[in-house]
C-alpha cells in the first residue's frame, strides 16, 4: 500500500473527527425524541445509530489507549496501510458524492435496541470522540504501523493501529451521513403530517 507522511494522516483523522463534533452538536440541537423516531419499519432511529457507535467506541478506545500506553516504538515519519485494514475502511467510507458503499448488516453485539435514552447516548458519543482526538494526539509519538488492534468482530484479526484509527473515523462519517438521511426523512414525514 502506498505510504503517507504519519503526521498528514493523523491531522487528516484529526480534522474528519472534528468534523464529526461539529455534526453532533448541531444534532443536540434537535428534539430528542425526533431523534426516537425510526424513519421506516426497521430502519434505525438517529438514537440507535449512535449508540451503534458507541458499542464500537467502548470496544476501540480502550484498545487503542493500551496500545498506545503499552508502546515501546518511536515514531515513524510515514505509515503505510495494511491491505485488511485499507480495504475495511474503504468498505466504511463514504465516496465523494455521499453515498454510502456496500450496504452492510451490524453484528449482533454491534445491534442496538430501541429502548435508548438520547442524551445519554449523544453525551457518550461525544465524550467518545473527544478520548479519539486525545489518543490522536498522543498516536504522534509511536509508531501507529508497528502496534496491532484486534478487530471487534473477530479479534483473532489485528489490525495496524493507523488502519484502526482509519476505520473508527470512516465508520462515523459513514453513519453520520446515515444520520442526515435519517433526519431528512422523519422530518418529510413530519412536514407532510402538518
Amino acid at each position: 500500500m502506498k505510504k503517507i507522511a504519519t503526521e498528514t494522516f493523523i491531522e487528516q483523522l484529526e480534522v474528519d473527527t472534528r468534523q464529526i463534533m461539529v455534526s453532533l452538536k448541531r444534532l443536540r440541537q434537535q428534539d430528542p425524541e425526533l431523534l426516537l423516531q425510526q424513519p421506516a419499519p426497521g430502519k434505525w432511529s438517529v438514537a440507535q445509530v449512535i449508540e451503534h457507535l458507541n458499542t464500537y467506541g467502548r470496544y476501540y478506545l480502550p484498545k487503542l489507549s493500551e496500545g498506545l500506553g503499552n508502546s515501546s516504538f518511536t515514531a515513524n515519519a510515514y505509515f503505510s496501510p495494511g491491505i485488511l485494514g485499507a480495504y475495511f475502511t474503504k468498505s466504511m467510507k463514504p465516496k465523494p458524492d455521499g453515498t454510502i458503499p456496500n450496504k452492510m448488516k451490524a453484528f449482533k453485539n454491534h445491534s442496538p435496541g430501541t429502548d435508548i435514552e438520547t442524551k445519554t447516548a449523544l453525551d457518550e458519543f461525544e465524550q467518545q470522540e473527544i478520548l479519539l482526538l486525545q489518543l490522536l494526539d498522543k498516536a504522534r509519538n509511536t509508531d501507529i504501523g508497528k502496534i496491532r488492534i484486534p478487530v471487534s468482530i473477530a479479534p483473532f484479526i489485528k489490525l495496524k493501529m493507523g488502519d484502526a484509527f482509519a476505520f473508527l473515523v470512516a465508520h462515523h462519517e459513514r453513519h453520520f451521513l446515515q444520520i442526515n438521511n435519517t433526519l431528512a426523512a422523519i422530518k418529510g414525514k413530519v412536514y407532510e403530517r402538518v
